[in-house]
C-alpha cells in the first residue's frame, strides 16, 4: 500500500516464492528474479500446513487506529489492514505492483484523451463480511473522504485522490469507472486498502470507529477483538478465496527491548528482532553449537565448555574460602543452567533475514549555518566512506554490504540506478578543496580527535576513544577512518577564526545503538577533512519530534521506508520548502530543508507521465538532482531480522513483498 502522508522517519526481516497474482502493467525490462536478500521466506505448499492454529506476531506498539489513512496510522495499522481489507494491488519481492485476483478481475487505462480513465473490474465473488458486494459506492466514499476537500476527515494523505474528477459505476456489472482531472501514473496505489462506505462515508466513523475495531471487512481474516495491548483476528467466514490456514492471528504489542524475553518465554511466534537477539538465535543452530563444543573441548581455563580449573595448591585450612568458592560455584552453576534454558528456548526459532525496504541516511540540515552552503554539504558527503558504513552494519549479519545509490528506489526495484556519482566518490582532497572554496581553511593551532560529546576549543575530550580504537574498544574496521593504524591529527578548518563545528544529533536508546556506532564512524571520517562534530544524544522518544521535525540539528541519522510509488510518496520528502504567510517555512516532510525547483518539476512531470518507462526516467533524473543537492546521503538498506518459530511457514523476512496472510500456517 502507499505510504501515508504521516509517514515518519523510522528510529528506529528461500525457496519457492509464495504464489502471487499475475503481474500487470510492467514492461519486460522489469522481469527477472529478485536480487539477493530481497526476502527470506520459509515457503511451503498450503497442503502441507495444519489448517489451524494461532500465530502470535509482535508489533512495536498497539495501533491507535485501524484506519490506514489517519495521521496516527503506523506499520501495525498497515499490517492488520492487509489481512482484513481489500488490497487491489499487492507487491512482489522486487516492489512491483501485482493485480490481486481475489478482488480484481482486471484493471485497465481505457482512455488518456481528453482525460485518463481507469476501469476496475471487480471479482464478482468479492463481498464485505456483512454480505454486501464490494462496489462503486465504496470507491466513491473513499475518494470523497480522501480528496482533501472536507476538513472533517483530517486525512493523513490525499495524494492521487485529489487528481480524480469522478468515480461511478462502469458500463458493465461489477465495474468501477474512475475519471481523472489530471493524469496520474501511480493510479495502482489508489483504493488500497479499500474501506467500506460505512467507514468512509461518515467523518465521525472515519476518525473514531476504526480506533475501536472494524465491524466490517473483506479479507481472509476479520477483526475479532481490540485491547490496549493486542489485536486479535479470526477467519472471515464470508471469505471467498483460499481458506486461511490459521484459525487466528494475534498481533501483540512488544517493545523491541522486550522481544528476546518474550521469545524465550514462548509468548511470540514471529517478531522482528535486534542484532543481539539475531546473533543469539544464529548461535543455537546445530552447526554453530557443534563448533562451540569443539572449541569448548580445550583445556584452557575459562573457556565455554572447558573443565573447571583445578583447586590444587590451595591451602587446606582455608575452609571459609572453600565455602565461598563452593557458593560461587553454585551461583555459577545456576547461571549456567539459566543460560542453557534460555538457549534451548531460542533454539526453537530460526532467523530469517533480508534487506529491509527502507534505508538509513545521513541528513544535512541546509537551513542555516555552514551547511546552508552547498559546497560545505558536498564536502561532508565526499568525506563519507559509504562502503565502510554499509559493511559495518550489514556484513556481520551475512547480508550484501553494498551502499545504497538511490534515494527513491531500492536495489532490485524497476528503474534502480546508482546516482551517487552526481556527488563523486569519497575523496579527502576534493572535500578539503570544496571547504577551501567556501572559505573554510586549515589554520591556527586547533587540532581534533574523534569526538563523542562536547569538546574544548582544540577539539579534545577527556575519555574519548583514541584514534586507534572504536567506541567499543576494538580496532577500527577496514575502510574506517583509522584503517592506517593511527589517525593523524588534522587541523580544524576555520573561517574568520571560527572553527567548523557541526552538531550531530543521535538517539540515545537501545534501538539507536547501531546508529550511535555509525555516527561515531562518520565523526572520525569528518575529522580527516578538518570538520569538528559535537555528538549530542537525546532520548529516542524526542529524537524525531523535538529535533528532526523542528530542524534542531546539523547532522542526523534516520531512516525512510521505501515505496513502490516513488513519484507520489517521495515528493513530500524532497520538495523545496516554501515560505508561509506567517514567515515560517513549510517543509512538508523535507526535514533537511534542502530542495530545488528542478527537483519539484521532475516529480510533477513523473506523476503525470502515464508511460511507465518515461515516468521512471523522470524519477531517475530527480534522484540525480537530489544527490547533487547534498541534503541527504543514503548509506545502506536497513537489515530486516526476523525470529520465526520453527514449523511456521510462508512467513519470515518479507522485504518488499506483501504477505499472503491466508497461506501462513504451521506444518502438519
Amino acid at each position: 500500500m502507499p505510504i501515508t502522508r504521516s509517514r515518519r522517519a523510522m528510529l528506529l526481516a528461500a525457496g519457492v516464492m509464495l504464489p502471487l497474482p499475475v503481474l500487470t502493467g510492467c514492461s519486460s525490462e522489469d522481469d527477472g528474479p529478485p536480487p539477493r536478500a530481497a526476502w527470506d521466506i520459509a515457503s511451503a505448499p498450503r497442503s502441507g500446513t495444519a489448517g489451524t492454529g494461532t500465530l502470535r506476531w509482535a508489533l512495536d506498539a498497539a495501533p491507535t487506529t485501524l484506519n490506514a489513512f489517519q495521521k496516527t496510522a503506523d506499520t501495525g495499522t498497515q499490517r492488520i489492514a492487509g489481512a482484513v481489507l481489500p488490497s487491489l494491488y499487492t507487491l512482489d519481492a522486487r516492489g512491483r505492483p501485482q493485480r490481486n485476483g481475489d478482488y480484481l478481475a482486471s484493471a485497465d487505462v481505457t482512455s488518456t484523451d481528453p482525460k485518463q480513465v481507469v476501469v476496475f473490474k471487480l471479482n464478482p465473488k468479492a463481498v464485505w463480511s456483512d454480505g454486501r458486494p464490494i462496489g462503486a459506492e465504496d470507491f466513491q466514499a473513499q475518494w470523497k473522504a480522501l480528496r482533501g476537500t472536507d476538513e472533517k476527515y483530517g486525512t493523513a494523505r490525499n495524494a492521487g485522490y485529489d487528481r480524480i474528477a469522478k468515480v461511478e459505476p462502469g458500463d458493465k456489472e461489477h465495474e468501477v469507472k474512475v475519471t481523472f482531472a489530471k493524469p496520474y501514473t501511480d493510479w495502482r496505489s489508489l483504493f488500497t486498502p479499500l474501506y467500506p462506505k460505512s467507514v468512509m462515508g461518515n467523518p465521525a466513523v472515519f476518525t473514531a470507529a476504526a480506533s475501536k475495531g472494524l465491524a466490517v471487512g473483506a479479507g481472509p481474516f476479520m477483526v475479532h477483538r481490540v485491547t490496549d495491548s493486542e489485536v486479535t483476528l479470526v477467519r472471515n467466514p464470508r471469505w471467498w478465496g483460499d481458506r486461511a490456514r490459521l484459525s487466528r492471528m494475534v498481533f501483540q504489542a512488544v517493545p523491541a527491548e522486550k522481544r528476546a524475553e518474550a521469545l524465550i518465554g514462548g509468548r511470540l511466534d514471529l517478531a522482528e528482532v535486534d542484532r543481539t537477539t539475531a546473533r543469539r538465535i544464529q548461535a543455537t543452530a546445530p552447526d554453530k553449537q557443534a563448533a562451540g563444543a569443539r572449541r569448548g573441548s580445550s583445556s584452557a581455563p575459562g573457556k565455554a565448555g572447558a573443565p573447571e580449573a583445578s583447586t590444587g595448591g590451595r591451602e587446606a585450612g582455608s575452609s571459609g574460602a572453600a565455602r565461598g568458592e563452593a557458593g560461587a560455584h553454585g551461583a555459577a552453576t545456576d547461571d549456567t543452567d539459566k543460560n542453557r534454558s534460555r538457549t534451548r528456548a531460542l533454539s526453537r526459532f530460526t532467523l530469517r533475514k533480508a534487506l529491509d525496504p527502507g534505508y538509513t541516511q545521513l541528513a544535512l540540515n541546509g537551513t542555516k549555518g555552514p551547511l546552508a552552503d552547498e559546497r560545505v554539504r558536498r564536502a561532508v558527503a565526499r568525506a563519507i566512506d559509504r562502503k565502510a558504513l554499509a559493511k559495518l552494519v550489514l556484513k556481520p549479519m551475512g547480508l550484501p554490504s553494498e551502499p545504497l545509490g538511490n534515494h527513491l528506489l531500492m536495489a532490485g526495484q524497476p528503474g534502480y540506478k546508482d546516482h551517487s556519482g552526481a556527488l563523486g566518490d569519497p575523496d579527502t582532497n576534493a572535500a578539503q578543496s570544496l571547504l577551501a572554496d567556501a572559505g573554510w581553511r586549515a589554520g591556527g593551532t586547533g587540532r581534533q580527535k574523534a569526538l563523542d560529546g562536547k569538546t574544548d576549543d582544540r577539539g579534545s575530550r577527556q575519555g574519548a576513544p583514541t584514534a586507534t580504537e572504536s567506541a567499543s574498544g576494538a580496532p577500527p574496521a577496514a575502510g574506517d577512518a583509522g584503517r592506517s593504524g593511527r589517525l593523524r591529527e588534522t587541523a580544524v578548518v576555520r573561517k574568520k577564526g571560527r572553527p567548523l563545528v557541526l552538531r550531530f544529533v543521535l538517539p540515545d536508546d537501545r534501538t539507536g545503538a547501531k546508529l550511535g556506532t555509525v555516527g561515531e564512524r562518520i565523526a572520525r571520517m569528518l575529522e580527516k577533512i578538518g570538520v569538528r562534530t559535537e555528538i549530542t544524544k537525546v532520548s529516542g522518544e524526542s529524537y524525531f519530534r523535538d529535533h528532526i521535525a523542528t530542524g534542531d540539528y546539523d547532522l542526523a541519522l534516520y531512516s525512510w521506508p521505501a515505496s513502490a510509488y516513488p513519484a507520489t510518496d517521495a515528493r513530500p520528502i524532497y520538495a523545496k520548502p516554501q515560505p508561509a504567510a506567517d514567515g515560517s517555512l513549510v517543509v512538508e516532510q523535507n526535514y533537511t530543508r534542502v530542495g530545488t525547483d528542478q527537483i519539484d518539476q521532475l516529480f510533477d512531470q513523473a506523476l503525470s507521465e502515464l508511460d511507465g518507462g518515461a515516468s521512471r526516467s523522470l524519477v531517475s533524473r530527480a534522484d540525480a538532482r537530489i544527490w547533487a543537492a547534498a541534503g541527504s546521503i543514503p548509506l545502506y538498506q536497513r537489515p530486516q531480522l526476523v525470529a520465526m518459530r520453527k514449523g511456521l511457514v510462508n512467513a519470515g523476512a518479507f522485504g518488499f513483498a506483501t504477505p499472503r496472510y491466508q497461506d501462513i500456517g504451521f506444518r502438519r
